[in-house]
């Protein structure tokens, strides 16, 4: 009987590093699912928030002055906000992202536009 162990049976290790195991082919320093890999959905819940503190905030700052100015300043936020999503990555996202994330946050602004109505 060999000293060398079987890798698709048990560990093998070098002092306190583990070398291989058997359900991976990779050493232990070696963690391929720790790269940085941009995801739309991240883009797109982060715009999707930081609209809604923002028209939030927008709101209730603006609420003693005529309701345009409360659509100008979320229409600009919400512009802003589009733009620094896009610059992010979202640019380069599949269709299905860029076109819901668009659909959000104009429903976003359009439910302010709805509250603020009745200042008009």
């Amino acid at each position: 009987m060999s000293d060398y162990k079987d890798p698709r049976n048990e560990d093998i290790s070098y002092g306190d590093r583990r070398l291989s195991r058997p359900d991976a082919s990779l050493p232990d320093w070696e963690v391929p699912d720790t790269s940085y890999r941009p995801i739309p959905i991240v883009w797109f819940t982060a715009a999707m928030i930081v609209q809604m503190l923002a028209l939030t905030a927008i709101v209730f700052a603006l609420a003693g002055l005529p309701g345009w100015v409360t659509i100008a300043g979320a229409g600009l936020a919400t512009g802003a906000i589009v733009a620094w999503t896009w610059s992010r990555g979202m640019s380069g996202a599949p269709a299905g992202w860029r076109i819901a994330t668009c659909v959000i946050v104009l429903l976003q602004l359009c439910l302010v536009i709805l509250a603020v109505a009745n200042r008009l």
